[in-house]
């Protein structure tokens, strides 16, 4: 699992744990990876959940068809990511959609090939931003599974992050006011709400 992931489950501030893992003081077997990133080894978890077999697929999605060069750029980034992690990907499956609706026809043929046996994605929210757990456990169930390269702290920081999640809030908020207020009249009050929570932010 990842560094950042371990640090969560056990309540030790990621700076503390990413400075233990440097210096070889890490409670539990740690691997660096090629790309430099620190990998937990969780014995314990590797022996319990079935080993995923299959197909390794980089999935890789943008919100809009003006994005193009940057799905290119996120699938070059997954693609040797996923090889500092020792992961052979076998195909790169590269999807223009929202991560809010659920129209996106290349994610459910991934979800539904049984060969498939690891997705690999830059960061979560490019497979999902609602609803991510019962996806990871239900492909847990059947022994595949759902590995992200990305550093989730970066992307953060980023102006894509910020663009993408202000776009998702947009879709959200034009569903809920649609549904009490009208297609019409929904739009306009999401598109307000959207406005002056922006101005205010």
């Amino acid at each position: 699992m990842k560094l950042s992931e371990w640090a969560r489950r056990n309540g030790v501030h990621y700076q503390t744990a990413w400075q233990w893992a440097r210096e070889g003081k890490m409670p539990v077997p740690v691997v660096r990876t090629a790309t430099g990133r620190y990998m937990v080894v969780d014995e314990e978890t590797e022996e319990v959940k079935p080993q995923a077999t299959g197909r390794t697929v980089a999935y890789c999605r943008v919100s809009s068809a003006d994005k193009q060069a940057e799905l290119e750029r996120q699938a070059a980034r997954v693609v040797a990511a996923s090889a500092g992690l020792g992961l052979t990907v076998s195909e790169v499956v590269g999807e223009i959609g929202s991560a809010v609706d659920g129209e996106r026809p290349k994610l459910a043929r991934l979800l539904r090939d049984p060969s498939v046996g690891v997705i690999v994605v830059e960061r979560h929210d490019r497979l999902l931003r609602f609803g991510l757990e019962p996806l990871t456990a239900a492909l847990e169930a059947t022994g595949r599974r759902i590995v992200a390269v990305g550093d989730p702290e970066a992307d953060k920081r980023g102006a894509r992050f910020d663009d993408e999640l202000v776009r998702d809030m947009a879709e959200v908020l034009t569903s809920f006011c649609a549904r009490l207020y009208g297609p019409g009249s929904g739009a306009r009050r999401a598109r307000a709400a959207l406005k002056a929570a922006l101005e205010a932010a």
